[in-house]
């Protein structure tokens, strides 16, 4: 592991391991909208799940979740979570950049605020549509560069936020997508609180 990643690392684990939910219990309030659009799929991958709160929730839908986060300590609380709801969710330590990422593998992949540099974003976008299985869905949310303004959650970074042109270019060629850009007042635990620049992604393979 480089430096630089020990050192996120050590930073998200300090994070995680303060007392609560760093980003609260509650599903992220857009992946909960699309509840209705998980009827008849099987599997689910949670990509940087952290602390469990979506894949907790893929899982009571009935999904079979596998949750991958880099820090342990998120992912030792995504098992409590689940125990505490009484649902199986599977977890691996994983950094998405480095991890073997299977082939046409899930029928569902959620992807929450995750924010990549701009020379790992290619791979991961591709590694996504790579592992989901033909006719699979897509689930993604992230910030616009405009969240710089309202500093209520996200890297002080503009590059590693998402665009529609982004989105667009790097998932067109899927069979259905629909993007949405949208300010809204978050309420994510004690880390997303406000109003924030948000875009939504729904795509099908």
């Amino acid at each position: 592991m480089s430096a630089k990643d020990a050192a996120q690392l050590e930073r998200w684990d300090e994070r995680f391991s303060a007392p609560g939910y760093l980003f609260g219990k509650a599903p992220n309030a857009f992946l909960a909208a699309q509840a209705d659009r998980l009827r008849g799929f099987k599997s689910a991958l949670s990509v940087a799940d952290g602390e469990g709160r979506n894949g907790v929730w893929l899982a009571e839908q009935g999904l079979d979740v596998l949750a991958i986060d880099f820090s342990p300590v998120a992912l030792e609380k995504a098992r409590a979570l689940a125990g505490e709801r009484g649902v199986r969710l599977h977890t691996e330590l994983a950094d998405v950049t480095k991890w073997r990422w299977p082939k046409s593998a899930y029928d569902v992949i959620v992807v929450i605020f995750i924010a990549l540099s701009v020379a790992d974003r290619p791979a991961f976008f591709a590694n996504l549509k790579g592992s989901l299985k033909p006719g699979g869905l897509l689930l993604m949310q992230g910030y616009r560069p405009e969240q710089i303004n309202f500093r209520t959650g996200g890297p002080p970074d503009a590059g590693r936020l998402y665009t529609r042109e982004m989105l667009q270019a790097a998932f067109g060629d899927l069979t259905k997508l629909e993007i949405r850009e949208h300010d809204s007042a978050l309420s994510e635990g004690t880390a997303h609180v406000g109003m924030s620049a948000l875009i939504d992604l729904v795509g099908r393979k």
